[in-house]
This record gives C-alpha cells, sequence and structure tokens, in this order.
C-alpha cells in the first residue's frame, strides 16, 4: 500500500555537494571560447523526483484523503520543480553563462536548420516509440547529410489531465501539460536522453517544448480545487463563497466543470470576484466556450471544507491559464522548473515557449473588456523565461502569431528568436497570386520595424493551419493606410484582401481537399498548397510529371525560407511531400470543427514500416508525393538531395547569420529580390520567380556597387556584372531562384579585393 513516507522519496533522488560537483563537472561543454585564467563553464545539472505508480490504493480520491492528496502532491510538476531548483541553487555553474539579452545569432550557431516532429503523426519501425526512433543513428545520419542540425520534438510530456486515480487523455494535442514525466505513449525518459546524445553525436540539438500560458487538469489543478498549499496560486482561479453559489452554473453530471455563459461573467464581475469578458474568445462555440471562465463542481478541500471555484482558460476548458502574478508565485515556479528539467536533467539544447502571449491579464475601465493581450507582464515573463534557459546554456523561441511592432519589443529581452508568421501567408499568396507585391510589403514593413530576420524561424509546414490572421494589420495598424496592388487599404483592407485571396485559391472549388479552419486559416500541407496553386484538383491522379511540378516549387518555397538570415525549418511533411488526408479518414477528429487534422497525417520518414496504414497513435497515413529519405538521398533529382545542395551553400556561406538590407522593387511582379550582406561583409542576392513561366528581370539596388562581379554561388559561374545605375539583368526559370554572390571590383591599381 502507498504511504506518504514511501512515495516522498524527494530527499532520496537529491544528490550531495561531492555528487553534484562531480556531475556537473562530467557536463562541461567544450563550444565556446575558453581564456587564460578563467574557469571552464559547467552545465549544471538536476535529476527530477523519481516516484512509483504502485498501483490504485483502496481509498477514495477525495481532498480529505491524506493518501490521495500525497499521491497527487509526488506527481505534481510544482513539486517537482521545487525539488529541482533545490539542486541547482547555490550552484557555481549557475552563474558562467550571459542571460540578459537574446543572441539569435548564438542560437544560430547552434542549430540554423531544424526538423521540426509531431509525435502523433511519425510512423516507427513495429514495436518502437516515437522517440526510439529519433534516436536512430540512421535518423541523424541523413540528417547530417541533408543539412539539418536540430530536432524540435514537439510535446512529449504527460497531458490531459486526472480524475479520480484515472488519467485522461489530452484535449489539444499534448499542449496541455500536467507532468514531467515523459508520456509512456511516446517513450521513456532514457530514450529520451538517447535521442539527445545521438543528436550531440551529429553536431546537432534538440529543441523541446513548455508551456508557460497553461496547463491540463493534472495533480496540480487538483491539488487547487483541494486549496492544498500553494497551489491554487498556480492558477487564476477564485474562490466563490457557497453564499454566492447561485451566480454560478450548475455542473452537468459526469463533468467537473462547465463555462459560465456571457450573463454569469457579467454577473461576477459586478460582484467584484473575475475581471469579465476579456479581449477575445479563442475557440469560441456557442454552449460550449461563451466565455474564458469555467466554474468547478463542489469539491472538498483537505480541511474538509467544500468549495467552488471560477477559473480562467485562454483556450479549452480543460487547460486552465497560470496566474503568473500571484503572491506565491507558484505558477512561475512551476513553469520555470519544467523548463530545466527538459535542459539540465534531460539534456535538450532550446525549448519552444508555447502560448506565451497570453501571461497577464488585468482588470480595465468598466464596460470595457480586460486587458489580456499585449500584457507588459507577458513580456516580463518571458524575459525570465528566456533568461532562466540562457542562464543555463540553451534558447528559446516563441512560436506567436505576434505584429511586427510585438516581434520587434519581445526580441529585446525576450526568446532568442520568433516564427515568422507574417512572412508565411505573405509567400504563400505570392505562389497563389503570381504576385510577390504583398510579401515584398511585409519584409519591408519588419526592415523598417528594425527586426533583425536573423532572429526569425521561417518555417515551411509545421502541426498548424495556414495561419493567415495577420494581426500586424487586423490589430494595431487596421486603420492605417498601406499602398497595394495600386490601391490605397486600411490595414483591415489588407488583411481581406489577402485572406480573400488565399481562400479563394487554396479552398473550395481550386481544392476541395483544404478546408477552412475557424477564422484562423486553412488546414493544408505544403504539397497540397502548391498542388492548389498549380490547378491540381485531383490528388490520387496525379502524373508523374506533375509530382516533379509539386517538388520544384516545393524547393522554390525552401529557397525563399532557407536563403535568407535566420532559422530554416522544415517537417517530415515537407520531406515526403505529403497531402491534405481525406477529411472522411478523420470525421470523427474533425467533429468538433478542428480541420487541422487533415494536414497532420501520418508518415512514414525512414520508410521502416511501410505496411501500417496509420500511426500507432491511429492517425491515417497520408499520401506521400516524394519517396522515404533513404530512397531520397540515392536520387540527386529527389527534392531531399536537391534540398541538400540549397542548404550546403547556406552553411558556407554562412547566410543564416546575415542581415536582409534590402527588398527592391522589381521589373516583374512574379520576381522577389532580396539582398544580404553575410558575415564576411560581401553581398549576397536571392532572386526567387513565383510564376510558371520563365522571367529575364533587372535586378536594381542601391546596396550594389558598379562593376562588381555576379556569379552563381552553386556553380560559382561568373554570370555578368553590375553597370553604373547599380543593377544587373538575371534569367529565372519558371518557379526557380538563385542565389548570387558579388564579388566587388578590383581597386585602383590592378590588384583584386580581397
Amino acid at each position: 500500500m502507498n504511504t506518504p513516507e514511501s512515495m516522498n522519496r524527494e530527499s532520496a533522488e537529491e544528490p550531495s555537494d561531492d555528487q553534484a560537483v562531480t556531475a556537473a563537472l562530467s557536463e562541461i561543454t567544450y563550444d565556446e571560447q575558453f581564456y587564460p585564467a578563467r574557469p571552464r563553464q559547467l552545465r549544471p545539472k538536476a535529476r527530477r523526483r523519481q516516484t512509483l505508480d504502485e498501483g490504485r490504493p483502496p481509498f477514495d480520491p477525495d481532498g480529505r484523503n491524506a493518501v490521495y492528496v500525497e499521491w497527487l502532491r509526488n506527481q505534481s510538476m510544482l513539486g517537482d520543480a521545487d525539488a529541482m531548483s533545490r539542486q541547482l541553487s547555490g550552484q557555481a555553474s549557475m552563474w558562467q553563462k550571459p542571460f540578459a539579452h537574446p543572441s539569435p545569432r548564438s542560437a544560430l550557431d547552434r542549430a540554423s536548420v531544424w526538423f521540426t516532429a509531431y509525435p502523433l503523426s511519425f510512423i516507427t519501425a513495429p514495436g518502437q516509440s516515437f522517440l526510439g526512433a529519433l534516436a536512430q543513428p540512421t535518423l541523424w545520419d541523413a540528417f547530417q547529410e541533408i543539412g539539418i542540425h536540430a530536432l524540435h520534438t514537439g510535446p512529449v510530456k504527460r497531458a490531459g489531465g486526472i480524475t479520480g486515480w484515472d488519467y485522461t487523455a489530452s484535449v489539444d494535442g499534448h499542449f496541455d501539460r500536467i507532468s514531467m514525466a515523459i508520456d509512456p505513449s511516446f517513450g521513456t525518459e532514457e530514450e529520451f536522453r538517447a535521442m539527445c546524445r545521438a543528436a550531440t553525436d551529429h553536431g546537432a540539438t534538440i529543441v523541446d517544448d513548455i508551456v508557460p500560458g497553461h496547463t491540463g487538469k493534472g495533480p496540480d489543478f487538483r491539488l487547487a480545487e483541494m486549496n492544498y498549499k500553494d497551489y491554487p496560486g498556480i492558477y487564476h482561479m477564485i474562490h466563490i463563497p457557497e453564499s454566492d453559489w447561485h451566480l454560478l452554473p450548475d455542473v452537468p453530471e459526469g463533468k467537473d466543470s462547465v463555462n459560465i455563459s456571457i450573463d454569469a461573467e457579467k454577473a461576477l464581475q459586478e460582484a467584484g470576484y473575475i475581471i469579465g469578458q476579456l479581449q477575445r474568445v479563442i475557440f469560441y462555440e456557442p454552449d460550449v466556450k461563451e466565455t474564458n471562465w469555467s466554474a468547478t463542481r463542489a469539491v472538498s478541500g483537505t480541511d474538509g471544507t467544500m468549495r467552488r471555484w471560477v477559473y480562467l482558460h485562454y483556450f479549452k476548458a480543460g487547460q486552465p491559464s497560470i496566474n503568473w502574478l500571484d503572491p506565491t508565485f507558484a505558477g512561475m515556479r512551476l513553469v520555470i522548473g519544467d523548463a530545466l528539467h527538459s535542459l539540465v536533467d534531460l539534456g535538450t539544447g532550446a525549448l519552444r515557449l508555447d502560448a506565451n502571449g497570453f501571461l497577464g491579464v488585468e482588470k480595465s475601465a468598466e464596460e470595457l473588456p480586460g486587458w489580456s493581450e499585449g500584457h507588459p507582464l507577458s513580456q516580463a515573463a518571458n524575459q525570465l523565461i528566456a533568461s532562466m534557459v540562457r542562464k543555463v546554456g540553451g534558447f528559446t523561441f516563441q512560436e506567436l502569431n505576434l505584429t511586427i511592432d510585438d516581434i520587434k519589443e519581445t526580441s529585446v529581452n525576450g526568446p532568442d528568436l520568433s516564427y515568422d508568421f507574417v512572412t508565411r501567408p505573405a509567400y504563400h499568396h505570392a505562389l497563389v497570386t503570381g504576385n510577390t507585391e504583398f510579401l515584398r510589403l511585409t519584409l519591408r514593413l519588419a526592415m523598417e520595424a528594425g527586426v533583425d530576420q536573423a532572429s526569425l524561424v521561417h518555417g515551411l509546414q509545421n502541426h498548424d493551419e495556414l495561419t493567415y490572421e495577420l494581426v500586424h494589420f487586423t490589430t494595431r495598424h487596421k486603420d492605417e493606410t498601406f499602398n497595394l496592388f495600386g490601391q490605397n487599404l486600411t490595414g483591415a483592407g489588407v488583411a481581406e484582401r489577402i485572406q480573400n485571396d488565399l481562400r479563394d485559391g487554396l479552398t473550395g472549388e481550386a481544392a476541395p481537399y483544404n478546408l477552412l479552419f475557424t477564422t484562423n486559416g486553412i488546414a493544408c500541407t505544403t504539397a497540397s498548397v502548391i498542388t492548389a496553386a498549380l490547378g491540381i484538383r485531383d490528388l490520387e491522379t496525379m502524373t508523374t510529371e506533375q509530382v516533379d511540378q509539386v517538388r520544384d516549387v516545393h524547393l522554390l518555397l525552401s529557397m525563399y525560407n532557407a536563403l535568407q538570415p535566420g532559422v530554416f525549418a522544415l517537417s517530415g511533411w515537407d520531406l515526403l511531400g505529403v497531402v491534405s488526408v481525406d477529411v472522411d479518414k478523420v470525421a470523427q477528429l474533425v467533429s468538433t470543427g478542428d480541420t487541422r487534422w487533415i494536414n497532420r497525417g501520418a508518415h512514414d520518414l525512414m520508410g521502416v514500416n511501410p505496411g501500417v496504414a496509420e500511426s500507432s497513435s491511429g492517425l491515417p497515413k497520408g499520401r506521400s508525393l516524394y519517396a522515404t529519405l533513404p530512397e531520397q538521398l540515392k536520387d540527386e533529382t529527389s527534392f531531399a538531395r536537391k534540398l541538400s545542395v540549397i542548404l550546403a551553400k547556406r552553411e558556407e556561406l554562412q547566410l543564416a547569420k546575415g542581415e536582409l538590407i534590402d527588398v527592391p522593387d522589381v521589373s516583374h511582379p512574379g520576381m522577389l529580390v532580396m539582398v544580404h550582406r553575410l558575415p564576411s561583409d560581401s553581398i549576397a542576392v536571392t532572386v526567387l520567380n513565383f510564376t510558371g513561366e520563365d522571367i529575364s528581370g533587372t535586378v536594381n539596388s542601391t546596396l550594389l556597387t558598379p562593376g562588381a562581379d555576379v556569379s552563381d554561388a552553386f556553380t560559382g559561374e561568373t554570370l555578368n556584372s553590375v553597370d553604373d545605375l547599380h543593377s544587373f539583368y538575371s534569367d529565372v526559370p519558371a518557379f526557380a531562384g538563385s542565389l548570387l554572390v558579388l564579388r566587388e571590383p578590383a581597386p585602383k591599381g590592378g590588384e583584386e579585393a580581397p
């Protein structure tokens, strides 16, 4: 039988001072320059508590049952965080790394090309776990051959909730984390560490996830409901006295909470309990989620008192929001502990911050929504997280749809890198319309705002939809006037025009295999964006010639993302050219309106299990237009092999760490020109053709030096030279691109320029 004494193993797991020093010495890193008379920099080391699940005790899961409370406490994230922090406090290794300011180029030194995995879609060998598959040296050999330096795992820790003694399933793709333990369906902690070692052996790193905005309804939330110690301080949750329970809705039988109505929200606000309406209701659905607040059932506390709570959740009811400004700072401790566990226990090198823009909430003036987006507390919290990660030698990136202004502001003290959600729909728009004008506008706006392109993650496909909310134009700049397509449009008008063009070009009659996802964007894969743009309506009858054309366009989009400063990210869906899954095959998953499941088809990257029709998680296998990775790497005409050539040249020129210095006007609307200053101080020019016709156009920029030779970076051939008007001609085939390097003219006296 479990007892509090047998389950509380914290003290047994904490290393002695000598053990801690020995462990730290074993983790010495040699990736930084050492200076005379300076000590070597040690990477901190700690281990989370190790608890055993010894079965279901024969006691009621109730706050008055001390055994149940202790069982929850021993599995809680806050408990693990406290144990981790005690091992790290006072260690010299915690002061060896600079942490005050973001350092995107240091992050790029570690990893500038990322593979983004999605655990639920990854097909493994028979009997192999997801993490076991990612630890295979053959996979890392292939990644190294292509030029991939990092792997983003996606969320793999236990998620969902706990009801009584039983775990419940995730309600949001494992982004509702409830534990620091690895979810057994994805593998083990040792397999995770083996994956990190395999990455290190190949000069790469692992990027993990933390979720600073919310948890699931796991042990921490259940203890909070019981009013146990600091746990209520983790969340935005308010105790409602029994005298006011009439303000709360009844909780249906079998449920542990219910979303409150707009009327109840207003009544609770007027009674002084909650701040009421927020700026928007994410995932709004009538009778399901009408507000951002839910009320719990009556729960017995550890003192025997029955309590009901109202709690905030920006997302789904199973994702209670974390309170970053509670006097206990319990939420902050939980999140920082989760980050440290990934970095100093499991061995990752970087973290993605999920939902990190919703960390502050404040009451506004009467009759106005509460301030919940763009709040300074979010910036402060992000600075704390990112600084702590840098303090132990890692880096962070945020995958959040922000305005260009917000990206600039958060880059000052927050995460090292930000996802590029601004030009992502813009380059899709260029492909759909054959016109790069909107893409050029977004690039120029970022330059004018002072956004460093090297601080951005430029991605093809990830697990989400093609996001086209264009918040830069629909929020801060909705009333500003922009000149676009020969018209003066407001920011709101720009967003509407672009969204309509994308909807018309990528869904409906043009491409019935792509679907809208609420108001956020379009559920599709990169390959199904391309097929739609090429006018292919039937994915089942594609010819070899059409597949080859998809590959060429896919390489064009890869060149846009890779041949500019910053991180280039791609997925298994990209490497295999996976198209959208037939909606009938995921009917149950999309029945709630989440159409993104059509772009998450299962795929067998390494060809280790060709006979299966679905992943171990039950997602149906998507149709791949390209061969498996090992087969592609033997074929010089394949997508992966051609991509490796692009990435090798990018690496040689250190383009990722360069600077975008000009996006000039073009002589053909389908052409895009980006002028970069490389770390060597030389100039490189990316020229892309987003149309299906060959283009002969002029490249003109005042930053091009007259007389400079223009060479093809891939062949070394000198093509022409820059004339006195700072321009040169460039021939670009249909749906193709080139990377050109300028060699400055020889100085007077006849000597060549260095």
